[in-house]
């Protein structure tokens, strides 16, 4: 790949550092593309976006962000590189209005505070409508459309997002993965962990397999799309990297 955004090389991380989830994993994201990460249960997903995010100890490997080394980051300082993290779960403030979860992402924008709410107000027409309401009213793929937008509040260049399409119905899912899709037109790098693999195969320009904590596959989502190695991996517990 080139032109990179992101690269994790050789991560090994974990919430104990003496049991690694992660076992030398890497991941390359191009610029203004869709990376997803796809694997069975406990493969380690979100583990290595949160590791990236500065949320799980990494103790060996690095992460680059373009010429960048940051590994270990201290997660408050992740919006200032231009990266933001969307939790799958507890990623807006339920008891406030949209309005006041977008100004809250936005307190320290200066002058410019009104003219960025309003933009994202004008990119989710849904949310602009119901701005006045709590957070905690909205449809789930609502709520992830609103989670999204605050992460967009602090211009990032790459977005970690985490099984977004989760616990939704169908078209919900549909329309939140085909919103992560859309934000690449802008530029935006999306680096997405997705259980519903056909779907985010659709959307996505590359994909990274992982199962049991190590890479196994990785290629265009194009050609892996009908690739029986995925499902081999997934139901039949096919691993190709050493155990």
């Amino acid at each position: 790949m080139t032109d990179l955004a992101l690269e994790a090389r050789g991560i090994v991380a974990g919430y104990v550092p003496e049991l690694p989830i992660l076992r030398d994993v890497h991941l390359q994201a191009a610029r203004g593309r869709v990376t997803v990460i796809i694997g069975p249960n406990g493969a380690g997903k979100s583990t290595l976006i949160k590791a990236i995010a500065g949320l799980v100890p990494v103790s060996a490997g690095t992460v680059m962000l373009g010429d960048q080394d940051i590994t270990n980051p201290r997660p408050d300082t992740m919006g200032a590189a231009g990266v933001a993290y969307v939790p799958q779960t507890d990623n807006i403030f339920r008891t406030l209005t949209i309005r006041q979860n977008l100004e809250l992402v936005l307190r320290n924008a200066g002058a410019d505070r009104a003219a960025r709410l309003d933009a994202l107000f004008g990119q989710f027409p849904p949310l602009a409508a119901k701005q006045k309401e709590k957070a905690g009213a909205l449809s789930g793929g609502q709520r992830q459309f609103l989670a999204v937008a605050m992460a967009l509040a602090i211009r990032p260049s790459v977005i970690l997002m985490d099984e977004p399409s989760a616990g939704l119905a169908p078209k919900a899912a549909q329309e939140v993965l085909g919103m992560a899709r859309a934000l690449t037109e802008d530029g935006v790098t999306i680096i997405l962990v997705e259980q519903n693999v056909r779907q985010a195969l659709r959307i996505a320009d590359h994909c990274f397999i992982l199962a049991d904590g190590q890479n196994q596959v990785d290629g265009p989502a194009a050609d892996l799309m009908n690739d029986p190695i995925v499902g081999q991996i997934y139901l039949g517990g096919k691993r190709v990297a050493p155990a």
